[in-house]
Formats: structure tokens, sequence, C-alpha cells
């Protein structure tokens, strides 16, 4: 058939086979085990049994706007204002709508890698010609942005892709760091996209990740988006939104209306719901946090296993060494140990090599799952 065609996840590969194999661990998805917060599900069957499911101003609710403007206002240095903020059909819409406003076919797009795949693939499909500068891994296991390449990378580029908190690797950019690369977007007329899906999923006390909603001006090319989908547990909702630049919300807005045309007003209001519950931030980090330190109690003193607690996100990037194919050991594990983890080739070449774990999962299921996992990189791998 002449359609377009992007690479097919590989994270979907282990994934169905995971499915397809009886009493399997999964921490290869994106996701956690915990429940949305109750005060969202609630505010979604009152406005359901309202009667609120007609057409919604495809900028977003009112009030969820202001809501939005408020919360990050009350978090980052700056103050963000409503008319800023557009609703979006979840953090991946928003990353669609951003490359549909700044991205032509032929344009030059620059990512860091490793990286969440569906963000390239996004680019592709606006017929960009994608170039990833590698983060550079440490002999400790952790990862650095070479900005000097960057800055040689960025000459010419129409739009800089940024993640941080990172998926898959944890990496989580400085403030010094997102300084340079706002001076970087400056100088070579760059737009920046910045997911900051996982800002507030940070493990050194920080209510939330150094963002560029700290430090860039109403009026720079800088696109920041976020979702419902990790700080509020709220993956299945699709809710997200784009801080924009003062001016061009209304642009934005229409781009909306001929992708997706707004977002369902009850999902809406129940990203309100949840805007204001604060204790569930808190509480999912901690228990990622519990996650995290049980994934480094079961790496550590394996032979061959190259891994740092991450900065940010909820995923554990081990590299393996020797290993040569991370897709057959994913599959492996499945097949013949009951843990379904990503193969890190699912997040582009320099992923290979490596294994993502997703450890936002309840404790019970971390311990049997870290268990297998120990066991079976042992018998695989000689760890």
């Amino acid at each position: 058939m002449d359609i377009v065609r992007i690479p097919g996840s590989k994270i979907v590969e282990v994934a169905r086979l995971a499915f397809a194999t009886p009493d399997v661990d999964f921490l290869c998805f994106g996701e956690s085990d915990q429940p949305s917060p109750a005060v969202a599900r609630e505010a979604a069957i009152a406005a359901l049994n309202a009667g609120d499911t007609r057409y919604p101003d495809v900028r977003g609710l009112p009030p969820l706007r202001e809501a939005l403007a408020a919360y990050m206002t009350g978090l980052y240095a700056k103050p963000v204002a409503e008319t800023r903020v557009q609703v979006a059909a979840s953090g991946m819409a928003a990353l669609g709508i951003c490359l549909a406003a700044t991205v032509r076919a032929g344009d030059r797009v620059v990512m860091h890698g490793p990286s969440w795949p569906n963000i390239e693939n996004a680019a592709l499909l606006r017929g960009a010609r994608v170039d990833v500068l590698d983060l550079d891994r440490l002999p400790d296991g952790s990862f650095h942005l070479d900005l000097n390449r960057l800055d040689a990378m960025m000459a010419g580029a129409r739009a800089l892709i940024l993640n941080s908190p990172n998926n898959p690797t944890g990496w989580t950019a400085s403030a010094a760091e997102l300084r340079a690369m706002l001076d970087l977007a400056r100088k070579h007329g760059t737009w920046l996209i910045s997911d900051e899906v996982y800002t507030r999923l940070v493990y050194d006390g920080r209510p939330a990740a150094p963002s560029l909603l700290d430090i860039a001006e109403p009026d720079d090319r800088v696109l920041v988006c976020n979702s419902f989908s990790k700080t509020w547990i709220m993956t299945g909702w699709r809710l997200g939104w784009i801080v924009v630049p003062e001016g061009v919300r209304d642009a934005f807005g229409d781009i909306v209306e001929v992708t997706h045309s707004g977002v369902a007003p009850f999902t809406q209001r129940a990203g309100l719901a949840a805007i204001a519950d604060t204790d569930t931030v808190a509480r999912f980090r901690a228990h990622c946090a519990e996650g995290r330190r049980l994934v480094g109690e079961a790496l550590a003193g394996l032979n061959g296993v190259r891994y740092v607690a991450p900065d940010g996100a909820f995923y554990a990037f081990a590299g393996i060494e020797g290993l040569t194919d991370s897709l057959a050991l994913a599959k492996s594990l499945v097949a013949r140990h009951k843990v379904a983890v990503a193969p890190g080739i699912a997040f582009g070449a320099s992923g290979e090599g490596s294994l993502r774990i997703c450890f936002a999962q309840s404790a019970v299921t971390m311990e049997r799952a870290m268990t297998r996992l120990r066991e079976g990189l042992r018998a695989e791998r000689g760890a």
C-alpha cells in the first residue's frame, strides 16, 4: 500500500510476547500500576453525569487553562500567563502540534539520544531530517550532553527537541545546561521544543526539575510540552498542554482544531481536579523513589552491569557489558524468566547494549520482578 511508514516499536514487540506469556512482571511500559487520583475519577464521572460531553473550546476549558497557568507560575521562577497555555490531547499530541506549527518537509531537526522513539518518528512524519546527538555515557553509567557538539549541529536547524528529565536514561539537564541551550537557540534562530512530562519526578528534594520556564522570556522561540500522564498517574486519560510564546496561542488552537478538535471536557474536568491534588504528586514521587531504591539494590554487584541511579523520570537504564542484541535478551527474559523490560535498541542505536526498567510499580511487584531480572541476567549473561 502507498502509505507512509515509520519504524515499529521494539517495546511493543516485547510487550506482545509478554501478553502471550502467563505470569510476567511488566516493567517495559512507561506507566505505573498505581491508580489515578480519586478526585480526578470523581470529577470525570460528575462531568459525564452533568452532560458535559459537547465540543469544547479548542484552546482548553478556561478554568483549566487558568489553573495550569497558576500551577506553573507557582512552580517555576517566571510567571506563565493563561494566554500562553494551550490544552492538548496528551503529551504526545502536544509534541505533534509543536512540530506541525514549526517544522516543514526538508527542515532539519536536532534531538539527543537515546530517546523515546515517538519523538523522532513524529519529526519524520513531518518530513523532517533528524540528526541525533548521542549523550555521552560516562564510566560510572551516568550521561552527559556535549554542548560544543550541540552548537555545531544546531547551525541551520529548524528545531531542537529536548527531553529532560529524559526517557529512557533519567538524565536531567542542569539549570546551566538549559541556559546554554536557550542561548544556542537564540544564536541560531532555532525553535526549542522541550518535553518536560517527567518534571515533577526528581529525587534530590526539589519540587521539580530545572525548566526552560525558569529562564525563557515570553517571546522566545520556546515551546514547553507537559501532560498529566506521569505527574498525576493519568496515562490513559490523554491530557496534556503546551506553553507557547505570547501572542501565538490562537495559531496553535487552529492546529488543534484540525488535528483532534480539542480535548473531551469531562477529561479536562478530571485534570482540573488533579491539579489541586498536591498529595498525589508527593505520594507518587515517594512511590517512584522506593522503586528506584529497589532497582539499585538489585543491580548492585552484578558483573558487567553499568548503572547509576537516575536524577529524574522513573526508569533505570542499565548498560550490559558486551550486549549487542538487547531485543533478543529482552525477549528471552520474558520467555524464560517472566520479566518484561524494554530493549535499549528501542531508543535508537545509542541505546543498544542497555535495558530500560520502569520502576514506578508497587514494592511487591518490584521485589519479585527484580529477583527475576537478577536471576535472568546471571543465566543469560553470566552477570
